[in-house]
């Protein structure tokens, strides 16, 4: 069989490795400080309420927090948005959190989400634009 081509066999590629973004101790920070966060709503709204609406505004609180997170603030976010927009919807939970403490009387732990949550979105916000 003279006339076949001479064919060299060659291994199949290599799948494309998947690269992940290592996890540092401030992303395992940030993510406890977004948890409180909804544990706060979650707490405010079954406290805060008489009967009925305890139970409605203990769920409620913490899905629509859970839902605006998801849609700008994750990183998997749904609506694509302008980093400073990200950080002004990420101020407004982290906010509501600590004046959802002081409304239920504990101004201290209150004020400590809100310098770890501001320390914590300071520094996720200067690893992004540097």
């Amino acid at each position: 069989m003279p006339d076949t081509p001479r064919v060299q066999p060659t291994p199949p590629p290599e799948p494309p490795s998947r690269s992940r973004e290592s996890i540092d101790a401030l992303d395992v920070v940030r993510f406890l400080v977004e948890l409180f966060a909804f544990f706060t709503f979650a707490w405010w709204g079954a406290t805060m309420w008489p009967f009925p609406g305890n139970i409605i505004a203990g769920i409620a609180a913490p899905a629509a927090a859970i839902l605006v997170w998801a849609l700008f603030v994750s990183p998997k976010a749904v609506v694509r948005a302008h980093p400073f927009v990200r950080a002004a919807v990420e101020l407004l939970v982290f906010a509501s959190a600590t004046v959802a403490w002081w409304t239920m009387g504990q101004v201290w732990i209150g004020l400590a989400f809100a310098v770890v949550a501001i320390g914590s979105g300071v520094l996720v916000g200067r690893r992004q634009f540097t």
